[in-house]
């Protein structure tokens, strides 16, 4: 141990942490209570973006490899995780926030002009390295998404456009997925049969339903023949492709046969933490579009349908940002895909004896 006495305050900085609140409407007059309230709530936004960021960096770092080392699979899933936890904080920071009434924020709110959040590159590097997509952002009043950025937060949000996000690496480590090939075994083969006596089963009910009129069957039945369209894209890679063109999905092929896979036999021991791992993707993934609604929900409660400070459509704006801003939808989709345990293809002894764990004296 050091024979220096490290003092609390000066380990966090808290001189410089603390002293970091000016009050614009002190500029102009009295300072506004609220506006300190409103400062920090910000500033620890920031902060746990950081944190984001530290821990995305970490994952990517370990899925970055052209083999992924099988004792960090439970680092990467505690990193995960922990970007879960924050996510709770940060949607529930916006209560206390909201405890500022819409009157108060007017009081200093035309001190902010053009300040705005869509200015905080640290999330739209976040929103970058999970593998948000350019094309699926919308135009801030007419131009992108960087375009009130500082020339320095553009470059460097720009750049991350074109490395290798979490959605690339995973979906790579997908592609390299053991089992779904398997000696004489074809499993998408059994499994076709399983799916089309599942909607065949499910379409007999309906054709037999009293309760239906002629209409009513005649719409769910055509609702089947979509399926059975959706369901092909599993197993014709020419179709999956259409489907990728077409924006319906985004993982590769062989990707999307792995995760189905995954999800199918979770409870096979050696897929239990690779799917752990698609469970908090989508956590992460549901929990920015849950914040995302949350903001624009805050954001009609304060300024109702006034343009925001940043000159968007303000609510409305965010609305349309938070649908749009999915990355893994796709593992979203997968439950569409999905049989009951009682139908999915009995793998063989050789798949299966290669997923258990062993522990022999």
């Amino acid at each position: 141990m050091s024979e220096q006495h490290l003092y609390y305050g000066d380990y966090l900085q808290l001189d410089k942490l603390l002293g970091a609140q000016t009050l614009e409407s002190a500029k102009h007059g009295p300072p506004v209570h609220d506006e300190m309230l409103f400062i920090i709530v910000h500033q620890a936004y920031e902060l746990w973006f950081k944190q984001i960021i530290w821990e995305i960096d970490s994952v990517i770092e370990l899925f970055g490899q052209d083999v992924v080392d099988e004792q960090n699979m439970g680092t990467a899933i505690a990193r995960l995780r922990r970007i879960s936890r924050i996510q709770t904080l940060l949607i529930s920071q916006i209560s206390v926030l909201e405890t500022m009434t819409p009157l108060d924020f007017l009081d200093f709110r035309d001190y902010l002009f053009p300040a705005s959040g869509f200015q905080s590159a640290q999330f739209r590097v976040v929103e970058n390295k999970l593998g948000l997509l350019p094309g699926d952002r919308l135009f801030l009043a007419g131009a992108e998404y960087t375009s009130r950025f500082s020339d320095e937060d553009k470059i460097r949000v720009k750049a991350l456009e074109d490395e290798p996000s979490l959605f690339d690496l995973m979906e790579r480590w997908l592609e390299r997925t053991p089992f779904l090939d398997y000696e004489d075994f074809h499993f998408w083969e059994a499994y076709r049969h399983a799916v089309q006596s599942r909607i065949e089963a499910d379409r007999t009910v309906v054709q037999t339903n009293p309760n239906l009129s002629d209409a009513e069957k005649q719409a769910q039945l055509k609702d089947f023949d979509l399926v059975l369209n959706q369901y092909e894209a599993i197993f014709d890679p020419d179709k999956h492709t259409l489907e990728r063109d077409a924006g319906r999905l985004r993982l590769s092929h062989r990707a999307f046969q792995a995760a189905l896979f995954i999800t199918l036999y979770r409870d096979q021991p050696a897929l239990q933490e690779p799917f752990r791992l698609l469970e908090l993707l989508m956590d992460i993934d549901e929990s920015f579009t849950t914040w995302r609604h949350r903001h624009a929900q805050m954001a009609l409660r304060m300024i109702g349908r006034r343009i925001g400070t940043g000159g968007s459509a303000g609510a409305k704006y965010l609305e349309k940002s938070a649908d749009r801003s999915r990355v893994f939808s796709d593992l979203f989709s997968l439950s569409t895909f999905l049989v009951p345990r009682a139908d999915r293809p009995i793998l063989p002894a050789g798949i299966l004896d290669a997923m258990r764990f062993r522990y022999e004296e």
